[in-house]
Parts: C-alpha cells; sequence; structure tokens
C-alpha cells in the first residue's frame, strides 16, 4: 500500500512540477526545466549520445552517461537504463542527445518497454532550431565519464 501512495505522491508531485500536463506536451521537456527538477531530485537525467561525444563536451552536470549506441544494441541499451533505476520502470528519467533526434527515438523505446515516466530533453544538449540546446543556456556540464 505505502509503495504505491509514494509512487502516486511522486507523480503528482512531478505533474505540479511540471506545471500540469500542457507543460510536459508529449512528454517534451526543455533543458532549463531538467535542470530544475534534476536538482530537485525529481528526475534523472540520461545523456544517450556516444562516448565519442561526451569526450567533446562532457555530459550535463548529474547527468548519467548510458549511450543507446550499445554493443549488445537495444536490448543491452534498455538493461543499462534499467540497471540505472535500479529496476524502476516507474522511475522518472529524461533522455538527452544533440538534438533531441536520438532522445525522440529513445523516450518511445523506453515507453513501450514499460517504463512510465520518460520525458524527452527534446532541445538537446546541442539545440534544436530555435532551442538553444543545454550548452547554449549556459547549463552546466560536467566531464566526460571515464570509458
Amino acid at each position: 500500500m505505502s509503495g504505491i501512495f509514494l509512487k502516486t505522491a511522486a507523480f503528482l508531485c512531478l505533474a505540479i512540477a511540471f506545471g500540469g500536463a500542457a507543460a510536459a506536451q508529449d512528454g517534451v521537456i526543455d533543458a532549463p526545466t531538467a535542470l530544475r527538477l534534476q536538482s530537485e531530485g525529481s528526475i534523472a537525467i540520461i545523456d544517450i549520445r556516444r562516448p565519442a561525444e561526451w569526450r567533446e563536451t562532457g555530459v550535463p552536470a548529474g547527468a548519467r552517461a548510458i549511450t543507446m549506441h550499445h554493443p549488445d544494441g537495444a536490448s543491452g541499451f534498455l538493461a543499462s537504463v534499467l540497471s540505472s533505476v535500479d529496476g524502476d520502470k516507474s522511475a522518472p528519467i529524461a533522455l538527452i542527445c544533440a538534438s533531441g533526434v536520438r532522445s525522440t527515438w529513445a523516450s518511445t523505446f523506453l515507453a513501450r518497454n514499460g517504463f512510465t515516466q520518460v520525458y524527452n530533453i527534446k532541445e538537446g544538449v546541442m539545440g534544436r532550431g530555435k532551442q538553444p540546446g543545454w550548452i547554449a543556456r549556459g547549463n552546466p556540464m560536467d566531464p566526460p565519464p571515464a570509458q
């Protein structure tokens, strides 16, 4: 009973943090919102780019670096993400790539595989169209993970 209560409470907190469903339309959030939610402990950011891209720019501060280009393919990526949330497919996660193309695919893939709170930082690390991206917004970056 308490597990259901805690999950419901977490979902309601996210809904309030996003300002309702309209603010996270189609599961898309912007970089400042993702940074704020991460700093509040409400969401985990996962950088799904290639290791070479992490080496070029670093990763968003506090993000988990889990490449979607896993050596074991989609099943390896899925297993890595699942491990990063301790097997909890209801854990809120936000995916980021360079410009939102891969994170769009990966968000859909994870949702189809049972993840219930997957958000897409569609402007990416580098920007997309009129959206500047994580770096251009001045959001903090961490060094690339050791490989």
